[in-house]
């Protein structure tokens, strides 16, 4: 199929579809803070009401957070991460660790760890215990016909 114009099948890609969004990751970093009601929320992100409405809605809908009845009358909701909504914290420490190292003079915020070291957040490998390097692990491509290059 040279010359196709179809997309590489990608987990990345489909994830990105639900949160590669700049106001979904920072609801998600607030969500993470321990903040849950949408008029914090959204001035901690700055975003527009309306926008934020429908990142919040987009993120409930896909399963990554969860409304949660605090007030019936009127009726107001909080928001909390989903089980695969914390399966994500990893990878907003990730990026926050990125920002901190190549954008941020002083990082805006630190985590410190349980045993009281700054967190310095790094991908290990479940079975070994090994931290995950670039020249570690090899690609295999699952999608009958595609390579590294694309479509074989």
């Amino acid at each position: 199929m040279p010359g196709s114009t179809t997309a590489r099948p990608c987990s990345i890609a489909d994830a990105l579809g639900v949160i590669g969004e700049k106001y979904s990751l920072l609801v998600l970093r607030e969500v993470f803070f321990g903040v849950h009601r949408f008029d914090v929320i959204a001035r901690n992100v700055g975003c527009p009401r309306d926008v934020l409405t429908a990142r919040l809605r987009r993120l409930v809908d896909a399963g990554v957070l969860e409304r949660r009845l605090y007030h019936e009358r009127p009726a107001r909701y909080e928001y909390h991460a989903t089980a695969a909504g914390r399966e994500l914290r990893p990878v907003l420490l990730m990026l926050m660790a990125w920002g901190d190292r190549h954008l941020a003079d002083v990082p805006p915020t630190v985590f410190e760890h349980s045993c009281g070291a700054e967190l310095d957040p790094a991908v290990m490998c479940r079975a070994c215990g090994g931290e995950v390097r670039a020249a570690d692990v090899t690609p295999h491509f699952q999608v009958p016909g595609w390579t590294a290059e694309g479509v074989a």
